[in-house]
């Protein structure tokens, strides 16, 4: 009889502190800044590629004048961005947007684009290896789980490295390790990846 797994440890909630920082130690003073309402500029505008923390960035600052995906915005939400942004500099609010490019090189309107690069604009970057397997080591002692280094090192050069994808594969590991009472092995991580893509 084979042991079904429980989701017994959701994900954490995305804040600042449970944030990745690697080399964007800097970004993470000016979104504390922001959180705090110290932040002097008006706008403050990240961008970098998928699954680098950009939406969980903004969820950990979530408030009315935080826009995500900015380069999937249609033509009434460009116009509603572009109104906030000129509403809080009038009123001295601020707004918090992020995408996958920076501000000139972003499929907006021109008013727009120009208003997005008003303020700070930081590229997100994304983690190294070494940053990405200590994520790991301490998401998976987060859950009790016991993933060894060449486990963590087979992820790192076999899967897309990218945290929400890591995050997805040790949740199908922990889980298959559960149910097959298995310790965490690479013929076990193998085996949990095809299970992922069938």
């Amino acid at each position: 009889m084979r042991q079904l797994a429980l989701k017994i440890s959701p994900p954490p909630q995305p804040t600042l502190d449970n944030f990745v920082p690697g080399a964007n130690a800097e970004l993470l003073l000016r979104l504390r800044e922001f959180q705090e309402s110290r932040f002097k500029e008006t706008i403050l505008y990240l961008w970098g590629e998928a699954g680098s923390g950009k939406s969980h960035l903004l969820r950990a600052c979530a408030g009315p004048n935080v826009v995500d995906d900015v380069e999937k915005l249609d033509e009434p939400s460009q116009i509603a961005l572009f109104n906030a942004i000129n509403d809080a500099r009038e009123s001295g609010g601020k707004v918090l947007a992020a995408g996958n490019a920076p501000p000139p090189l972003l499929p907006l309107r021109e008013d727009l684009k120009s208003r997005l690069a008003w303020g700070l604009v930081y590229h997100v970057k994304p983690l190294t290896d070494d940053e990405r397997a200590t994520y790991l080591r301490a998401e998976a002692g987060r859950r009790g789980m016991r993933v060894p280094d060449d486990v963590i090192g087979y992820l790192l050069t076999h899967v897309r490295r990218d945290l929400p994808t890591l995050v997805a594969i040790l949740d199908e590991v922990d889980r298959a390790s559960l149910e097959k009472k298995h310790p965490i092995t690479i013929p076990l991580v193998k085996t949990a990846l095809k299970e992922m893509q069938a």
